[in-house]
């Protein structure tokens, strides 16, 4: 049995775990508003380009002179994976659920003998994949420096995935992150970039437009934008995923540390009382005995 002071040292250590989950916690959604108005801001954006590059990518489908990042390389044997999570853990599932994801895709990919390669955007993310899947890795990307995700940083990310593209190392790439729902609710999501899939919104606006010079000229223009795109929403989204999953988790820690006090301190006072009631017992004894 501990004794009273192992006790009060450990209600004491305990509170100071919540002092730090609750200010980790109000931290976190402080920076939630943020992200999760720039994930959303940027919505309406991606979703009305990819209905336009949907039309344009239909019409200039089976053509000759389609760009390859539409078309493909014909072969689908080699697969560029492009792992995003957070830098920084502490936020529940959110890491883990999106390495799940990738690690199931490239156990299946591999169990059909294609060739994966693995491209990871956030440490966390690699640190649980790479025991299983480390000798597929082929880049780092790491962001622990950016304070505030900007379209500079997914630009960047693109044009080296679509340098590795144009050097013929791969022929599907997909992105792996987190889509953002609410603060309990992110969904691990797999979305291939290239060869370029759009899906047109639902409901959404479609028109007809004239396209100078052509369909495949202005595709060949917009279609790396569009990858850069893509990566820009998914990393918006990761990070009010990310932001949201760490208020949870620090809102969960924070109520069972209160918990574990209120336990401790029930358990301190029984033992302090046990141990005043032993010493009265003891005195009494002493002066019956006199």
């Amino acid at each position: 049995m501990p004794s009273l002071k192992d006790l009060k040292n450990r209600i004491a250590s305990v509170k100071s775990t919540r002092k730090i989950t609750k200010a980790m916690q109000m931290v976190a959604a402080a920076k939630l508003r943020r992200a999760q108005d720039a994930a959303e801001a940027s919505r309406p954006y991606t979703d009305r380009f990819n209905t336009v590059m949907d039309g344009l990518a239909s019409g200039a489908a089976g053509s000759a002179s389609a760009p390859r990042l539409l078309s493909g390389t014909g072969s689908d044997q080699t697969h560029l994976l492009v792992v995003m999570t957070a830098e920084r853990g502490l936020c529940g599932g959110f890491n883990g659920n999106i390495a799940k994801l990738a690690r199931s895709h490239a156990q299946k990919l591999l169990a059909q003998g294609k060739t994966v390669k693995i491209l990871t955007v956030g440490k966390k993310g690699r640190d649980v994949i790479k025991r299983d899947l480390g000798d597929h890795f082929v880049e780092h990307v790491d962001l622990s420096a950016v304070k505030r995700i900007s379209y500079h940083n997914a630009q960047s990310i693109a044009k080296d995935v679509l340098v590795k593209f144009d050097a013929g190392e791969f022929d599907i790439a997909t992105i792996f992150f987190s889509r953002f729902e609410n603060v309990v609710t992110q969904h691990p999501t797999a979305s291939q970039i290239i060869p370029a899939q759009f899906e047109a919104v639902e409901g959404g606006e479609t028109s007809l437009y004239d396209y100078e010079p052509s369909e495949e000229a202005v595709l060949a223009d917009l279609l790396p934008r569009g990858v850069a795109t893509q990566i820009f929403a998914a990393l918006l989204e990761n990070a009010a995923s990310e932001q949201g999953a760490r208020m949870s988790a620090m809102d969960n820690a924070t109520r069972n540390a209160g918990d574990m006090i209120d336990k401790l301190t029930i358990e301190y006072n029984r033992s302090r009382q046990a141990k005043i009631t032993n010493e009265l017992i003891e005195i009494i004894s002493g002066a019956e005995a006199l």
